[in-house]
């Protein structure tokens, strides 16, 4: 099965060097070698028909071929050791502390702003940063409930933070879902495993969400805002909602009344305390953001300043997204908690910066030139495989406007075998493990999405781009 599987000097997660597995993957290298061919194939076969009866999809805007698709899920888990685990833990949970620690600070006293850690400029440049949030405050002050860190392995195998997403990180319910067919697919090989469970999760995220809720004394009514169905993260909503037992809603079925939030039902309005929301500020209220959005419910701002509603995420937090922003996450925590991070940022180069931009410039085919303020893996400039004359607009654009953008090296993320036209090939892959912040401090999902670049060489691994997944084992003890 693994007879022409080469590692080819990057980092494997399952290979140490060719033919060699890696201790904590033995099992699986010896299951799936006895296995053979047909045998995995059936699996694979079950494991799609399980994805599309559910009906788990996602939306590939750039593909013109058709817009919702099956989930792409590859068989072969990712796994962590538990000390690899344990460093990956509390560096995240160092990271959500410092993030919401700066949320709370430049809506608030400004101290990192006004003693010069961070260039005042920067935070009130940024897309995100929303003066109408200055003053204001949040339930538990919590800005970031979930958050989704994006994490990569060098050549070397070091963990890197590529970015935080703090605003309405997606994608936990494939995490759920790839262990459930897991385990259907694969139980013998599963069980021969000590995985840590992540079941628990919905049920931690509903508590999350009452935990902020506004009046301690009421039993909150929570409810998810979506977009609705044409968003690509839709079954993702409908699914999280299902396993929480809470309503799912859209903008039309909130009306505010006397800065109060309602949700209309067939017994009239009932009061609603707490919205998970997903979607962004921009469409959330149109008497205070994008007065053209039929997405979010007028008036809901109103009622958030005056605290009579809670919003996870809290809006105004997608400064801390700002990629700009988190190339200075390390001076936040030697700031915040005078600690050094555990979790190092990926270099990362401000193009507002002259100097920088010129060393970016003339080192482009090693570079990666991405904006500030864009998720999903659009408007990303891969200096090593841009045409002459992509990277002349490209260039002039930026120049243009160079606090849009950032650049990092380019990094060959570590790789992990996926069966791909009937035989293993090594394939780029990132972790984006999830973590929660209520009332039992910060609670970190362990494992996490691990998505897949199915496209050979590829570095983009993001599913709005035709990206897959892999089932996440994080190991006990």
């Amino acid at each position: 099965m693994f007879d022409n599987y080469q590692v080819n000097g990057i980092f494997d997660e399952m290979f140490e060097g060719t033919g060699r597995p890696r201790a904590h993957y033995q099992s699986v290298y010896s299951r799936l070698t006895t296995l053979g061919h047909e045998a995995f194939q059936r699996r694979r076969k079950m494991a799609d028909v399980s994805f599309r009866n559910q009906g788990i999809t996602f939306t590939v805007y750039s593909d013109a071929t058709g817009v919702e698709k099956i989930f792409p899920f590859d068989l072969i888990p990712r796994i962590v050791p538990a000390q690899e685990w344990d460093k990956i833990e509390r560096g995240l949970e160092q990271r959500l502390t410092v993030l919401n620690q700066f949320c709370n600070d430049i809506y608030h006293e400004q101290r990192i702003l006004r003693e010069g850690i961070i260039p005042a400029e920067l935070v009130y440049s940024a897309k995100m940063f929303r003066r109408e949030m200055i003053g204001v405050g949040v339930p538990r002050g919590i800005y970031i409930h979930v958050c989704g860190t994006d994490l990569i392995r060098d050549k070397d195998g070091k963990y890197l933070v590529l970015e935080d997403n703090g605003r309405t990180p997606s994608g936990v319910s494939y995490v759920l879902e790839n262990r459930a067919v897991m385990k259907r697919v694969f139980p013998m090989l599963f069980g021969s495993y000590r995985v840590r469970a992540i079941e628990d999760y919905p049920h931690n995220l509903l508590q999350c969400l009452k935990y902020s809720a506004p009046k301690a004394d009421v039993e909150p009514t929570v409810v998810v805002l979506t977009p609705g169905i044409f968003n690509s993260a839709y079954f993702e909503h409908t699914y999280l909602a299902r396993q929480m037992g809470i309503e799912i809603v859209e903008g039309r079925d909130l009306v505010v009344r006397d800065a109060h939030v309602y949700m209309r039902t067939t017994k009239g309005l009932q009061p609603v305390h707490v919205i998970y929301r997903r979607i962004d500020d921009d469409f959330l209220d149109p008497l205070v953001f994008r007065g053209d959005s039929t997405l979010g419910v007028p008036g809901i701002m109103s009622a958030y300043r005056k605290g009579n509603i809670a919003l996870a995420n809290a809006v105004g937090n997608g400064v801390a997204d700002d990629k700009a922003v988190y190339a200075y996450v390390p001076e936040m925590i030697k700031y915040y908690l005078n600690e050094e991070q555990i979790l190092p940022n990926v270099p990362t180069y401000q193009m507002v910066d002259e100097e920088a931009r010129n060393y970016v410039f003339d080192n482009i085919e090693n570079m990666v030139i991405k904006r500030t303020n864009q998720s999903g893996g659009y408007g990303m400039v891969m200096g090593n495989k841009i045409t002459e004359a992509e990277w002349l607009n490209a260039r002039n654009v930026i120049e243009e406007e160079p606090r849009s953008f950032i650049a990092q090296p380019i990094i060959k993320l570590s790789t992990v075998p996926c069966f791909i036209d009937g035989k293993f090939q090594p394939r780029h892959v990132d972790l984006r493990p999830y973590a929660l912040c209520g009332p039992d401090e910060i609670k970190i999902v362990p494992g996490g999405l691990t998505r897949v670049a199915l496209k050979e060489g590829s570095l983009i691994v993001n599913s709005s781009q035709g990206g897959g997944s892999k089932d996440t084992w994080v190991l006990t003890d």
